[in-house]
């Protein structure tokens, strides 16, 4: 039996040769070998311990928000959990979701149900798992401060963590340093009318869609906040805002952002960020890091 008829008994939904620039909102990256949509943690499973048992690389995201595929595409199977959407409104002002839920779907479920906490999330692209993995945030919130427990598959085994043992810190968490899967998250929420969270979340969305980009592909922030300083405003003090390399742009909206403004490369994405870093750190001697990853063939 080939590899992709393993993964094919699997899991139902399975490309194979798939361009990824279809697939991440940067809309940039060449082809997966094997694209796999697990519908169920079970299929997640399956397709995660198969890889582990027989060396094939395997790369997990939730939606394609916040990374940079490279051209030359991703070797072995790109697994994408968006398809794995249960939620559950659980007593004591608590909701659980799967790895696969768009956090502005959750935000919106967690609205309906008059629970307050999630508003900062309804729009940031990426889902639950992405979230916890990258401890995601924003407007003065992160999800770590809602985390109540996540459930994580690893060594053949189900394992819960609390929040506090997921070892939370700006864009970082557990997951990043250990062979887990993350399988779904528990957060604690507190009572409000469905009406006063919504006004918050149209404010919230309307605000983003005056101050960022969206009108052009891109990976969201692009570098992380550098402790006592904004990427942004560093970037744009260098000067460098609207700085292209072919059609990747440091946005003129927000010089917090990359974006791809058609057919951008990722060779001239990476051409475009080193040329930020060394500007940056040049003139104010601080060294941005990218809060976006970056993966596949000769990055």
């Amino acid at each position: 039996m080939t590899i992709i008829d393993a993964i094919r008994t699997r899991c139902e939904s399975v490309l194979t040769d798939e361009p990824m620039h279809r697939h991440t909102s940067f809309k940039i990256g060449g082809a997966a070998d094997i694209l796999a949509f697990p519908k169920t943690t079970e299929e997640l499973i399956l397709l995660w311990k198969f890889c582990r048992e027989n060396d094939v690389p395997i790369t997990i995201l939730g939606d394609g928000a916040n990374v940079l595929v490279a051209d030359d595409g991703i070797r072995g199977v790109v697994v994408f959990t968006n398809k794995m959407r249960g939620t559950e409104i659980l007593q004591s002002e608590k909701i659980r979701a799967e790895s696969g839920v768009r956090l502005a779907a959750l935000a919106e479920k967690a609205a309906a149900a008059g629970l307050s906490g999630l508003e900062f999330s309804c729009g940031i692209p990426g889902t639950v798992g992405g979230a916890i993995y990258m401890n995601a945030g924003a407007y003065g919130h992160d999800i770590s401060g809602l985390t109540e427990s996540v459930t994580m598959f690893s060594n053949g085994e189900i394992l819960i963590k609390s929040g506090e043992e997921m070892d939370f810190g700006y864009r970082k968490s557990l997951a990043q340093t250990c062979d887990a899967l993350i399988l779904d998250a528990t957060f604690c929420l507190s009572r409000a009318e469905p009406e006063k969270i919504r006004e918050v979340m149209a404010d919230l969305n309307a605000r983003r869609r005056k101050s960022q980009p969206l009108e052009f592909g891109s990976a969201g922030s692009f570098f992380k906040r550098p402790e006592g300083y904004f990427a942004g405003k560093l970037v744009e003090d260098s000067g460098l805002k609207g700085f292209r390399v072919n059609d990747a742009q440091v946005s003129e909206k927000h010089a917090g952002f990359v974006v791809n403004r058609g057919d951008a490369t990722a060779r001239d994405v990476l051409a475009l960020m080193h040329h930020v870093q060394d500007t940056v750190y040049e003139k104010f001697g601080v060294r941005l890091e990218p809060e976006v990853r970056i993966l596949g063939e000769k990055v």
